[in-house]
């Protein structure tokens, strides 16, 4: 066969490929047709990946290129949480989500529409302090445990077995002592490798251009997002829209069990 068919051929299987994955997105997510979807399930063991985020880390999660794992902090809360929710169904997405106790406390019920929806819930400390890079690490270790309980209440008798053991630090201020106790716990901290600033007082349109202009300059990641603004409720569907046309693929992230090996 000449060079330039078997170029071709390798062409067209490449297309087909790509089509055929497209359509088992589309079969996946019925009632929507052109959803974005979710690719994969990427299943990790804290114990071999005890720190991820190229933000912070020299070692993110095992990403193919145009892969995304979108993960949210600071929730629930009722309004936003919800709006998040909904936009993520309707593109039948499953994502990461890094609770605050004092927001589960507050509002049980946007833990469990989480965890019903079928989304990975970590937690993001009790009362979200910026400071768990100076504090005592008696009053560290209180603010991950009471984070962990205060979900974990919400969730009621499943908690153990759906609350994952991924913690991200507020504000993601490092600290080796922090770091040391999480790991001895047996739970993986999640940096990122790509912030949108949602949190930054800026308008949607701005957290869509840095939330797209950091994911193309890496070309996969974690990105960093939160559902409780409104400007990210806002932001989002432009996201989504942009990286499905431009060939990204979103990725849920699990941790292992005895029952579920990392891949």
């Amino acid at each position: 066969m000449p060079p330039h068919a078997v170029l071709c051929v390798i062409l067209s299987l490449g297309m087909l490929a790509c089509s055929s994955m497209r359509a088992a997105f589309a079969a996946d997510c019925p009632g929507h047709p052109g959803a974005l979807g979710t690719s994969r399930t990427l299943v990790v063991d804290p114990r071999e990946h005890p720190r991820i985020g190229t933000m912070q880390y020299p070692e993110t999660l095992p990403l193919r290129d145009h892969e995304v794992v979108l993960s949210f902090d600071d929730g629930p809360l009722p309004r936003n949480s919800d709006r998040i929710l909904a936009i993520l169904a309707a593109q039948c997405i499953k994502a990461n989500f890094f609770l605050v106790g004092e927001m589960a406390r507050s509002f049980p019920e946007g833990v469990r529409k989480l965890r019903d929806a079928g989304h990975t819930i970590g937690t993001h400390s009790q009362t979200h302090p910026l400071t768990m890079n100076k504090m005592p690490i008696e009053r560290a270790k209180a603010e991950i445990n009471d984070g962990t309980a205060s979900v974990k209440a919400a969730l009621g008798a499943d908690a153990d077995k759906s609350l994952a053991p991924f913690f991200r630090i507020p504000g993601l201020s490092r600290a080796k002592a922090v770091e040391d106790y999480l790991a001895s716990q047996g739970i993986q901290v999640w940096s990122a490798d790509f912030p949108a600033d949602d949190w930054r007082h800026i308008s949607s349109s701005r957290v869509y251009d840095l939330a797209i202009q950091r994911i193309e300059a890496k070309g996969k990641g974690i990105l960093l997002l939160h559902d409780i603004q409104a400007r990210t409720v806002a932001a989002l569907p432009r996201i989504l829209a942009t990286l499905k046309a431009r060939g990204y693929h979103i990725v849920h992230v699990v941790p292992a069990t005895p029952d579920r090996r990392a891949t």
